[in-house]
Order: C-alpha cells, then structure tokens, then sequence
C-alpha cells in the first residue's frame, strides 16, 4: 500500500525539505515537498492517500493552523509535527488536537522513519473505516422514512409485534418493511444489519 501513498513535507527551509525528501525517498516512498502551508493547501488532492510532515513554525500559516484547516476541510491525512524545543508545549495541544505524533529536534532518521511508516499505517486503516462509512451512508439513503423507523427499532432489539404497536401498522407490514430494509442494506441477517450499523457507528 505505501507504494500509493505520498509522504507530503512542508517546511519553509528548502536544505530541511531537500534532506527530509532524499531521507524518505531512501526507504523507497514518494514524496512531495512544499515552502509553506498556503502552498500544499493549494495542491493537496483530497483523494490523496499517505501522510504529512511538517515544521511548526513556518511564516504565514503556522504548522498548528494548517493542522486545523486540514480537519476542517475533512483532509484525513495523518500528521506529523516536526518541533524546536521551544516549540514543545505547541505540538503536544496539537496532538491533543488530532496530530499523530510530534517529533522534537534534533531527531533520529530512523525515528522519523519508523513514525511516518505508522502514519502511513494509520491512513490506510482510517481510508478503509471512511469508506466503510460511506458505502452505508448510500444504503441509509436509499430507504424510506417509515423504512428507517423500522430498521432502528429492530437494530434496537424490538420484535415484530412491538414494532407495529410503536407505528401503528400490522405485523405484515413490518415484515414487508424488514424485507426491504434486509434487502437495500444488503444484509443477509439481522446480524448483518447489527454489524453494519455497529462498524460505521451510523444507525
């Protein structure tokens, strides 16, 4: 998978960049470096898998501030801050702040290595739980109002004659209305219908 996955680096000292770059291209991973945050934000493809690396401190945007403008814009990229040690309490509350990690300078190659090999990791599982999510969202769309009542009252746990009291339809009807659901769902038991709306946290 890190064959399709692109490690971004951003820092605004172009000997950082060059040495960043040629360090990760030695344990064959792609890369691409930018000199600001304004700069990768321009050419940043959502669609884009791997992670990125970044100073702290940069002019104009600062490392903390293209953390957050990439939660906003729902990039899931994975990020790494690169920190002085002045720079300390800063990346730490951008951990907390969903950062992957922080590495303090000067750093170890091979620590830097080993933790964007577990970004890299970390945005394949996230990709994967995203798309998951999706694929349901399309299922959830497709039914009915009353179709949607009924498939969380029986994801709830509640049996058929139950339903029909709480809707005010037969028991027939619930039926008909479970059938459809099992069926735009794509579930072929109720505890397929469980897992889905268990895995995507959706229902």
């Amino acid at each position: 998978m890190s064959g399709e996955q692109t490690v971004f680096v951003v820092d605004d000292d172009a000997a950082v960049r060059d040495s960043l770059s040629w360090l990760i291209k030695s344990v064959g991973l792609k890369v691409e470096t930018f000199g600001s945050a304004q700069e990768f934000l321009a050419a940043v493809d959502k669609k884009k898998a791997g992670c990125v690396v970044l100073d702290v401190r940069m002019p104009g945007m600062s490392g903390l501030e293209l953390q957050e403008k990439l939660g906003a814009e729902k990039i899931l990229l994975p990020v790494i801050i690169i920190t002085g040690h002045g720079d300390v309490p800063m990346a730490v509350r951008a951990v907390k702040s969903g950062a992957f990690d922080f590495i303090e300078k000067p750093f170890n190659d091979q620590v830097l290595l080993d933790r964007i090999q577990q970004a890299l990791k970390r945005d394949v599982e996230t990709r994967k739980v995203e798309g998951h999510r999706s694929e349901v969202s399309t299922k959830l769309a497709l039914l009915t109002p009353r179709e949607r009542e009924v498939l969380d009252l029986v994801v709830a746990g509640n049996p058929n004659k139950v339903i029909a009291a709480q809707l005010g339809i037969s028991c027939r009807t619930v039926e008909i209305h479970r059938g459809r659901v099992m069926e735009k769902m794509e579930a072929n038991s109720l505890s397929d219908l469980v897992r889905l709306g268990l895995t995507s946290g959706l229902f």
